[in-house]
């Protein structure tokens, strides 16, 4: 019988949350409770428990006792959970909830946070999380190890402002990862989304988990088999997941209708449009630069207003997409690229294969950097 390494990732976060709810603090409870998982995939396979969630418990609290124990430097924690308590009830929502606003703590950096959050919430291995940023094991041990440092200092106000946006941020931000390794991180981003709804009533949540799952529904068509880029605009549409679709509109329409919008609905509504259109061209891009104006009205985003550039020259002619580019800091990342786009609509070709190939050389993929390199060819071809 092979160990559900999904059941083991939904009960990790709900069993720190008990060691801390008992007093434990999180980097020690965060340790043992993955000394307990661990243990559970090299034990549960021969004997598996009646009550999964039970035996992590009993097994991440001796851990963390024998951890407090062998801290002769912190007696008093010891002499404090030396006394082992009966079992207590299983995590609260508020407790789970209390673990994902910990790992998102404003004082880590995104890439610390997303760490955390996956090793933690996500109750993926320090390998798991190494190998989906193509780091050594080691490199990603510090990096958790100071995250755990950081959090472990600042401690958790559960009473501060802001904390599910914070998380919100820190979960497209793992989704936005990409693929590698054994762990599909766009489809982590979404369990986790998914588990976050369950906890906190909020339509900004909704709009989140619409938005990955309208991005997501997508991936099929994004490679051809020799893995480069697929544009939007070339994408066979009949390859989306149609499924996910109606899921994330369902989603989406359910979270505007509580009139209480936020910058992951709007821009789940950009999404959603293309995913309603037939074809590129069929796209109603008049509403497309409307939701862009929305997002911006919310607060200013340089991807937000590069973005809306280009579905304005849709709209409106490739030179009034030019026109609103000239508002966008060239700095922002892609700026070169869609400005190449909307030289070639324009019809200045020699421009756009310049633009192309200065794209190519700031491109920070190879498959994006491949694509653009293409593009700058294929302009420069004759005839």
């Amino acid at each position: 019988m092979e160990v559900d390494e999904g059941l083991l990732r939904r009960l990790a976060p709900q069993v720190t949350a008990v060691l801390v709810g008992r007093g434990a603090d999180f980097a020690t409870a965060e340790d043992a409770v993955q000394e307990a998982l661990l243990e559970a995939t090299q034990r549960w396979s021969d004997d598996p428990p009646r009550d999964p969630r039970g035996w992590l418990v009993t097994v991440a609290w001796r851990r963390f006792l024998d951890a407090a124990r062998s801290e002769t430097a912190r007696r008093r924690r010891e002499e404090r959970v030396a006394e082992e308590p009966p079992p207590g009830p299983a995590a609260s929502d508020d407790d789970t909830l209390a673990l994902y606003v910990l790992c998102a703590h404003p004082a880590l950096t995104p890439a610390s946070a997303v760490a955390l959050t996956l090793r933690a919430v996500g109750g993926l291995t320090t390998r798991q999380v190494a190998e989906a940023y193509l780091v050594p094991e080691s490199t990603m041990a510090q990096r958790i190890s100071r995250a755990k440092a950081t959090v472990a200092r600042e401690g958790l106000d559960r009473r501060a402002p802001g904390d599910v946006a914070t998380v919100l941020r820190v979960l497209y931000l793992v989704f936005n990862e990409g693929h590698a390794g054994d762990v599909d991180l766009a489809e982590e981003a979404i369990r986790l989304t998914r588990q976050l709804a369950g906890l906190v009533d909020h339509p900004e949540v909704h709009g989140l988990l619409a938005l990955m799952l309208l991005h997501h529904a997508r991936r099929a068509a994004r490679t051809r088999a020799d893995s480069s880029l697929v544009p939007l605009a070339e994408q066979d549409r009949s390859r989306w997941d149609t499924d996910l679709v109606a899921e994330g509109v369902d989603l989406l329409q359910a979270a505007l209708a509580r009139d209480r919008l936020g910058p992951m609905q709007a821009q789940a509504a950009v999404a959603a449009l293309h995913a309603d259109a037939p074809s590129a061209e069929e796209t109603d891009w008049v509403q497309v630069v409307e939701w862009y104006d929305e997002l911006l009205a919310l607060g200013e985003d340089p991807v937000a207003r590069l973005a809306r550039a280009v579905a304005v020259g849709e709209a409106d002619g490739p030179r009034a997409g030019l026109r609103a580019l000239a508002e966008v800091d060239p700095a922002v990342p892609r700026w070169t690229a869609a400005s190449a786009h909307l030289h070639e609509r324009s019809g200045d070709i020699e421009r756009a294969a310049t633009l192309y190939a200065e794209a190519a050389a700031l491109a920070t993929s190879t498959a994006e950097r491949d694509h653009l390199t293409r593009q700058a060819a294929r302009l420069r071809s004759p005839g």
